[in-house]
């Protein structure tokens, strides 16, 4: 393999686990029962982010009365998202790994590379993915981190960084960042990391992706070997 890496960090939803716009239309259907009618390309620009995060610069423009966007009213929002996607995740017959996902875990693996996952939602919904899916119990994954067990989310680094140091790695120039959103590609920039790559299998299409000026632009997971063999 051409490069030393030690940790490659994927996004979930868009990335590794298929992403049929249900986050999306939980955001919206979320936001409407509080009297907003997000469009629903609007939501689409904001995936990737700390979900309260996302709701806040939603209240932020379409809410003109500054004082009603409290911490309370973004977390009673967010509660809401939350049992709309908990709900779908624990119910849906169309929980599904994205094409070669699993095959490229096990290359990583077998090269003792560690494989990590973070994303913009909270533990709670994360369990559920995880859990159904089975990555950590049968021993593809390494490492999770969510975007509520850190400081900050997406864009900032805190999420990669933890996982470093839950694998004893110092240097970031040995740390590859997937994933298919602008706050995925600079949280890897932000990181350090060896490379930022986007993916577009989720929610920004190539010509979107090109904007943030990632390390790569693939189209499925499996280009990723190509990159570390090539």
């Amino acid at each position: 393999m051409k490069y030393p890496v030690e940790l490659v960090v994927f996004d979930i939803a868009g990335t590794t686990v298929k992403d049929n716009g249900e986050i999306v239309v939980a955001f919206h259907d979320a936001m409407k029962e509080y009297g907003y009618s997000i469009p629903i390309g609007t939501i689409g620009l904001l995936m990737g982010y700390k979900k309260p995060e996302a709701i806040r610069m939603m209240l932020d423009e379409y809410e003109p009365d500054t004082a009603k966007v409290t911490p309370e009213f973004v977390d009673a929002i967010h509660e809401r998202f939350l049992e709309l996607m908990i709900e779908y995740y624990s119910t849906t017959n169309d929980l599904s790994p994205l094409p070669h996902v699993e095959e490229v875990f096990k290359y990583l693996k077998d090269k003792s590379i560690k494989v990590g996952l973070d994303t913009g939602f909270s533990r709670d919904i994360t369990d559920v993915i995880i859990d159904r899916l089975g990555w950590v119990r049968d021993g593809k994954i390494d490492y999770v981190e969510s975007s509520d067990e850190v400081p900050a989310g997406r864009p900032q680094p805190y999420m990669i960084q933890r996982m470093m140091a839950e694998a004893g790695i110092e240097d970031s120039s040995k740390v590859i960042k997937l994933g298919d959103t602008e706050v995925d590609v600079n949280e890897g920039k932000n990181a350090g990391c060896l490379f930022s790559i986007a993916v577009t299998t989720g929610a920004f299409t190539k010509e979107q992706l090109e904007l943030y000026e990632p390390s790569f632009i693939i189209d499925e997971l499996k280009e990723l070997i190509n990159i570390l063999e090539n």
